[in-house]
């Protein structure tokens, strides 16, 4: 099985004396995340995130389905990642890795199972009709901190994205185009964000935002997932080093703070972009062609 090549004994060395003088081999604090960037596309729900060396790409999309017997108010909403041998030569095509389990388990549980997006806000007729929606990620480069980095795509996607408008007369249910109706946004319940904690030297040492080099050497790792009223939605333990009560306490307040540096980064991308687009211009001329 294909997997990344191991730090030298050197290396490890290295870092770890490193970890223990309080210095991270790129200069960053304990505490802080490598640069975040973060485009969208010219369609609405494509968002584009690199952190540090670590870039993900998330496309949303939306197409009329049935819904689920047992949930006939509710629309679908699912989340699919690919992780491309072009990222890391640990990855395969065709074949999950360990990693890649992982991390969808982590997305469903932090932005599905946490009802981010309301569901029931794309039932178009109950039982009968619905949206699908789906986020597809592709992580097209791999240097640690995936996690989050996926997170901050696809939900940086979804309020970005806009689905058509639909009217419903009696049994029969018209889809508008983008020229005959102004598309819609979701319905976001809530905005969580995934912050990775990794530990090393039995705990005395916590870094947040790893590296591919730092997370081989790490002795356990913490995903605590926030929204931005500060509200809890996952923490994810996977084995590892165990952590003090006080010490997840102290994470969870770091990763408070670090959800809402991320958010205002998120929110103030999403502006100047909906300005570059002179979205309210477009949305305007639009109104103004259905009126006449």
């Amino acid at each position: 099985m294909p997997r990344e090549a191991e730090l030298s004994v050197n290396e490890k060395s290295f870092v770890l004396n490193a970890l223990r003088e309080k210095v991270r081999l790129d200069g960053r604090g304990f505490d802080d995340f490598r640069k975040l960037r973060l485009t969208f596309g010219e369609e609405f729900g494509v968002a584009d995130v690199s952190l540090g060396k670590t870039r993900v790409i998330a496309r949303i999309s939306a197409e009329v389905t049935k819904p689920f017997v047992d949930r006939p108010f509710d629309g679908v909403f699912t989340i699919s990642t690919e992780l491309s041998p072009m990222a890391s030569p640990a990855f395969e095509v065709g074949r999950q890795t360990e990693q890649e389990v992982i991390l969808s388990r982590i997305l469903e549980k932090a932005i599905r199972r946490a009802n981010a997006l309301d569901t029931e806000s794309l039932c178009i007729v109950a039982g009968q009709q619905c949206w699908n929606v789906r986020a597809d990620v592709h992580v097209l480069d791999y240097d640690g901190g995936l996690t989050d980095a996926t997170c901050i795509a696809v939900m940086a996607a979804l309020r970005h994205f806009r689905r058509p408008d639909v009217s419903v007369e009696g049994e029969e249910v018209t889809i508008h185009t983008l020229a005959e109706r102004v598309p819609v946004p979701l319905s976001l319940l809530h905005h969580p964000v995934c912050v990775t904690f990794s530990f090393f030297l039995g705990g005395d040492v916590v870094l947040i935002d790893s590296t591919l080099q730092e997370e081989q050497l790490r002795e356990g790792e913490l995903v605590i997932t926030l929204n931005q009223h500060g509200e809890v939605c996952q923490i994810a333990k996977l084995g590892g080093a165990p952590v003090d009560a006080l010490l997840l306490l102290k994470c969870t307040n770091v990763a408070l703070v670090k959800t809402k540096e991320l958010s205002r980064i998120i929110m103030r991308r999403l502006d100047e972009d909906h300005k570059a687009k002179n979205v309210d211009g477009l949305m305007a001329e639009l109104s103004a062609e259905n009126a006449r």
